[in-house]
């Protein structure tokens, strides 16, 4: 899946800090399932073909209002 086909719901994409879509977010597909941006967390081992990444809560409650929750 590209992320042209995804709707961003977090971030300035304006802010030159972002301007690589290198910072975290969160992206609602097609199906409506979240896809999390965020850095590689090693709380745990998660199962194989699973990874676990890091969020800001501020990126996660504005994914919150976004989608009008």
């Amino acid at each position: 899946m590209a992320r042209e086909e995804l709707t961003r719901l977090t971030g300035n994409v304006d802010d030159p800090e972002c301007s690589k879509n290198d910072c975290p977010n969160l992206y609602r597909t097609k199906s409506g399932s979240i896809v999390v941006q965020g850095d590689i967390s090693e709380a745990f081992q998660p199962p194989q073909g699973e990874a676990l990444v890091e969020i800001p809560e501020a990126i996660l409650k504005e994914a919150v209002r976004a989608l009008g929750w």
